[in-house]
């Protein structure tokens, strides 16, 4: 064997075989002494990028013009350019040098991992203790109220034993409820844990990397991270004895007082440390711009309605038609499902897990399509479901109208169970019109937001279900009063309206303030809205049955 060409040889100059050549090209990736540079320059049929031997990681040939040097990142469409490319198909984005990117991105994978480990680990280790105090507390509150049961039923003979049994099977049910909800915290937060330690991992690997691609291809998670699940506050029922009468044993027995589990937003929401929360504040931008625009198949007599993101590259659409599709930014279509009973949905929502659930008025049912499968969550008696959106904790908020088209409530369901009703305000008034749509959105402080079409207004309730405000259109004048139709809200807790009959969006913030108007579009009859993860707009026209991509913030 050639002891040059054996494992255990130096690196030499692939020209000249020159032993430990101190330069590297990028682009043809071969080791080169100094001697042999200025032939291999000669060769014109490629670019060349030839730099020290310890900076070869530094260079990457472009995807689009293979014969040349990445010189640039377009942060607009997130990947490396070069310079042809900036004359193409990315004339007029915004770049930076790649360089100056892959150090930033270095910067940036520096403070996620001291974060993880020095601020969010520790914050998600806590919480998992006291969901073990709480726990615990849930099990001996139980057998304190099993020990009061019995008692008392002593004092009652045969009489009670049937109503015992029925108190302890009510306890067992409450356990389980409550034991269930705790559970799911407990197994969603060791799980996100797991992921940050994982993330951990991956940053650590990625600091010691000299790989262009991989650095640059970097997505930070900490924001995602930052936020901490909502506390579980559980209710422990009571049980409240009575005096015997036998003719009356069920009512004087006594009963355990009701129990329930409100779901309370951390008030300290993590930001990055040692940095100004202003940090990660989007402002609006002076002229929002159409950044896609995405022609879909539906035809004249199945008009757009509905838009939800599944991703930053991939949007779920109805109409009315019975079937759903998924498209991809290019227009494509990537998945079509059609409704389970054959009439069209009145709404599509995607949940935490990326599965897609929709409304079905005339079944009166809400469903799940979990990858090729299809399951009826909710079957509902004297109401039908009209919208629905996803929450931050994978609830889901259902607008439904009574049978009689007089009564319109928000239901919030988690999974099957329902956990609250939103009908009426402090004074027993409705706080929504009567029939009609009414698309809705949690908001990231954890507001719920109705675009209600009927009243010309959005009506925003806290979490509890008491009402903030209520929104009735710009101080500009308009020639058609303010319809409201898709509602979206986006990172900055903004609130964003399609406003169908003036063809445009109304954009205020978390406390009803009006911001400005997304009227310079080329909007026409704008139904349903969502935004992706970086605050992307995405309005589905409902005549011209597209799909637009609108750029509003930094």
């Amino acid at each position: 064997m050639d002891p040059r060409r054996s494992a255990q040889d130096v690196l030499r100059c692939q020209l000249c075989d020159t032993p430990v050549p101190p330069l590297y090209c990028g682009i043809c990736h071969i080791h080169l002494c100094k001697a042999c540079v200025g032939d291999h320059l000669l060769d014109e049929s490629s670019e060349h990028k030839v730099v020290p031997f310890d900076k070869r990681g530094l260079t990457t040939k472009c995807q689009k013009h293979t014969t040349k040097v990445c010189e640039l990142y377009c942060e607009e469409c997130d990947t490396s350019i070069c310079a042809t490319c900036v004359s193409s198909e990315h004339k007029g984005h915004q770049f930076t040098e790649i360089l100056k990117y892959f150090e930033n991105q270095k910067e940036a994978i520096q403070k996620d991992l001291e974060e993880l480990k020095i601020s969010i680990n520790p914050k998600y280790q806590e919480i998992v203790s006291r969901i073990s105090v709480q726990k615990a507390d849930l099990s001996n509150n139980s057998q304190k109220l099993t020990s009061a049961i019995n008692k008392h039923g002593e004092d009652m003979h045969r009489e009670v034993d049937i109503i015992i049994k029925s108190l302890k099977s009510n306890i067992d049910e409450i356990d389980s409820k409550q034991l269930a909800v705790l559970n799911k915290q407990e197994d969603e937060i060791k799980r996100t844990i797991s992921e940050i330690v994982q993330c951990t991992t991956d940053l650590e690997k990625l600091l010691n990397s000299s790989d262009i691609n991989l650095v640059t291809a970097y997505k930070s998670r900490n924001t995602e991270f930052r936020k901490l699940p909502p506390k579980l506050k559980v209710s422990l029922p009571s049980f409240s004895p009575q005096k015997i009468n036998k003719e009356q044993l069920y009512e004087q027995f006594g009963s355990l007082s009701s129990f329930f589990i409100n779901i309370e937003a951390h008030d300290n929401t993590m930001d990055a440390p040692g940095a100004d929360t202003s940090a990660s504040y989007k402002p609006l931008i002076d002229e929002p711009r159409i950044v896609k625009d995405i022609n879909t198949g539906y035809g004249k007599q199945n008009q757009l309605r509905s838009v939800s993101c599944l991703s930053d590259e991939h949007i779920w659409t109805s109409g009315y038609g019975s079937i759903m599709r998924l498209y991809n930014l290019q227009g494509e279509l990537m998945k079509s499902v059609k409704s389970k009973s054959g009439t069209w949905p009145r709404d599509i929502a995607v949940t935490q897990n990326g599965d897609l659930v929709y409304t079905d008025y005339e079944d009166r049912s809400i469903n799940m399509v979990k990858n090729t499968e299809m399951q009826t969550l909710i079957k509902l008696q004297g109401w039908k479901p009209r919208n629905v959106c996803c929450t931050s904790s994978d609830d889901l908020l259902v607008v439904m109208n009574s049978n009689d088209g007089r009564k319109d409530k928000v239901v919030r369901y988690s999974g099957s169970m329902e956990k609250q009703t939103i009908e009426l305000n402090d004074k027993g008034q409705p706080l929504y019109s009567s029939y009609e749509f009414k698309y809705i959105k949690e908001n990231k402080n954890l507001d719920i937001c109705v675009a209600d079409y009927t009243a010309g207004a959005v009506v925003v309730v806290n979490q509890a279900g008491k009402l903030r405000f209520t929104f009735t259109s710009s101080p500009s004048s308009t020639k058609t009063p303010f319809k409201p139709r898709g509602i979206a809200t986006d990172s900055q807790s903004r609130i964003l309206v399609a406003d169908w009959d003036n063809n445009r969006i109304h954009i205020i913030d978390k406390d009803g303030k009006f911001l400005r108007l997304i009227d310079n579009c080329n909007l026409q009859h704008p139904w349903g809205l969502c935004v992706d993860a970086r605050d992307n707009l995405f309005v589905a026209e409902y005549t011209r049955r597209k799909i637009k991509k609108i750029k509003y913030c930094n």
